[in-house]
């Protein structure tokens, strides 16, 4: 038996030395083989969105800050100088604690890190020391970019950005050396961890499209249709770009008017038909709505030429005249989801503009309609990198789902990439089974010209809110959008921040409901009533003129907003009628959730 590995309180010993050594050298091979492999995947390559092309922006951007501090060599040595001394403090520190003295912390992490909630980070002195150094780098570089000068608005949004994005790298918790659970298991299996984990970073490749897509949950227990998207209904209408579900009543009597609901094109629409405990399209069902639902096709090269025109004619309005056509009913309700929500809102103008009116009230889900705030994603959509993603889907004819994925991601790395590199390839673990997170996974394709025009004339120019989008030859105006509308913005959401949610809501020409819920752009909408988790805030939504004094006068209500929605509803919903079967009138085509949902990569 070797000797321990150093530390206070833990034992590390190597029980079966032939095995370790057996197991490390394994590691080495696989761990160089994939490495290869990796190199050779679009991944190391300069091509949009991928981890190479953000790593040399990030290259970029932080070198130029470097370069603004060399500028004022003074200022500079005072910056490195203050770096050193906390250094030296917890140099000192750490000392004294070897000697037996007790020493407070110099820095700790804030509750929420989840990062370092193993007690040997605080046990430890070996990892104690390296966690506070972390932590005092990090806090170190931010002052200093918060001390910058000389940056504009975006310049200094790239920075924080990349620098969160490279911080996020550097935490000595994605290290085997410097993470104490890592060194445990290391130690208790014999390496055995490490090669697991080279096993399933081979695997993760393997099924890989354009970019790695690292496991964020066991994909093998969900099925869509099986426990994922199973509200009972029917495939009623379909043509090339999206198949409409009618769902089954439950109740008695239902609502007079019907409810079309537009997910995301660049997600699947499951989201809001998750569990049965957490589907949104089923608590509408049940609370007496003839619902129906938008399910977009997963495109591939043939459906290249569709565009954003397209999208809303045979698709939105398509939609909406095949639920008159099943009901018999003139104008339907209506609810758009994040991009699915921007998409309504030009459609609604189009309608406006037109003369026409074939909805009675609107529903907006995380939905931007002005981009001035959108924030990260608006640095994925400068010129140069609009210029190279169309090359590359005027090549292909689609985005490929996994390049989208890891812009989300990277906007998330300490939540949605790096735990999953340590659980799965360090730890030798199989990610827990979680819905949403294969949801997330479970990606879509984007027809070249319908995402071409979405990044440009709404992130890159903001057409649409400025007044200057035309779609099929018909100048778009919100202001003369007149219809009531229920609007929901999520306190944390990084994908549709709050405060450009509420902007684009003042753009509007009718009443809206604004309406804060907690939590982000998923778990803030996808909240069901029976969980308690988050609040929702409601304020009058005319009396503000900012996100910040309408958050000053809001009024702060516990769990779901699910109910307050249906309150509102209600009101442009009817009378009670006789319950709905899927397509009486239409016809079936397929029992829910259909094909389109199921098309993989």
């Amino acid at each position: 038996m070797t000797k321990p590995f150093s530390t206070s309180a833990t034992p590390y010993r190597i029980e079966n030395p032939e095995e370790f050594a057996k197991n490390i050298l394994r590691v080495f091979e696989e761990g160089g083989r994939a490495m290869g492999e990796l190199l050779e995947r679009p991944d190391a390559k300069i091509t949009p969105f991928s981890a190479a092309s953000e790593a040399n922006e990030a290259t970029k951007t932080l070198t130029e800050i470097a370069r603004l501090w060399m500028a004022d060599p003074a200022k500079l040595v005072e910056a490195q100088g203050a770096l050193v001394r906390s250094y030296i403090d917890l140099w000192n520190a750490s000392i004294r604690r070897a000697l037996g003295e007790t020493v407070e912390p110099i820095v700790e992490p804030p509750p929420s890190d989840n990062r370092f909630k193993d007690p040997e980070w605080s046990t430890n002195p070996y990892f104690d020391f390296w966690k506070q150094a972390y932590l005092l780098t990090t806090q170190w570089a931010e002052d200093v970019l918060e001390q910058t000068e000389g940056l504009d608005e975006a310049s200094r949004q790239k920075a924080e950005f990349y620098l969160r994005m490279l911080s996020s790298a550097l935490s000595p918790s994605n290290f085997p050396l410097t993470n104490p659970e890592v060194v445990r298991e290391t130690f208790a299996t014999n390496a055995q961890n490490l090669v697991q984990g080279m096993e399933h970073l081979a695997r993760d490749m393997e099924r890989s499209g354009d970019l790695l897509k690292i496991s964020q949950t066991d994909t093998e227990a969900f099925e869509v249709g099986k426990n994922l998207a199973t509200t009972p209904g029917k495939v009623v209408f379909q043509n090339d770009i999206f198949q409409l579900i009618q769902y089954s009543p439950t109740t008695d009597e239902v609502r007079e008017v019907p409810l079309l609901v537009v997910p995301p094109w660049i997600n699947k629409y499951y989201i809001l038909d998750l569990t049965p405990a957490k589907s949104f399209l089923k608590f509408a069902v049940d609370q007496g709505f003839t619902v129906f639902v938008v399910s977009w096709v997963n495109p591939d090269h043939r459906l290249a030429h569709k565009t954003f025109e397209d999208y809303m004619l045979e698709g939105i309005l398509t939609a909406a005249d095949a639920v008159k056509r099943e009901t018999g009913v003139e104008k339907c309700n209506v609810t758009g989801y994040c991009v699915g929500g921007t998409l309504l809102g030009a459609t609604l103008a189009y309608c406006a503009a037109r003369g026409e009116e074939p909805f009675r009230a609107v529903t907006f889900l995380t939905t931007q309609l002005d981009f001035t705030k959108a924030g990260d994603l608006l640095l994925f959509t400068n010129d140069d990198q609009l210029a190279a993603l169309e090359k590359m889907m005027g090549e292909r004819g689609f985005l490929d789902g996994s390049r989208m994925a890891n812009v989300f991601n990277l906007m998330r790395p300490r939540d949605l990439i790096w735990p999953y590199i340590v659980n799965n390839y360090l730890l030798g673990k199989k990610p827990f089974p979680f819905d949403l997170l294969y949801w997330n996974q479970d990606s879509t394709r984007m027809a070249a010209a319908n995402h071409n025009f979405y990044l440009r004339e709404f992130y890159n120019e903001n057409k649409l809110a400025k007044g200057e989008m035309s779609l099929a030859g018909v100048k778009l105006d919100l202001k003369k959008v007149k219809l009531p509308v229920f609007e929901v913005a999520t306190k944390e959401d990084h994908i549709a921040p709050a405060r450009s949610v509420f902007i684009g809501s003042k753009l509007l020409g009718g009443p809206v409901e604004f309406v804060l819920a907690g939590s982000g752009h998923i778990a803030g909408v996808v909240n069901p009533p029976d969980k308690m988790k988050y609040q929702y805030w409601t304020a009058p939504k005319a009396a503000a003129d900012t996100l910040d004094e309408w958050i000053g006068m809001a009024k702060d209500h516990p769990g779901s907003w699910w109910p307050h929605w249906v309150e509102w509803l209600t009101k442009y919903a009817g009378d009670w009628v006789a319950p709905r079967e899927p397509g009486e009138k239409l016809g079936v085509i397929e029992d829910a959730p259909g094909s389109y949902v199921k098309a993989k990569p």
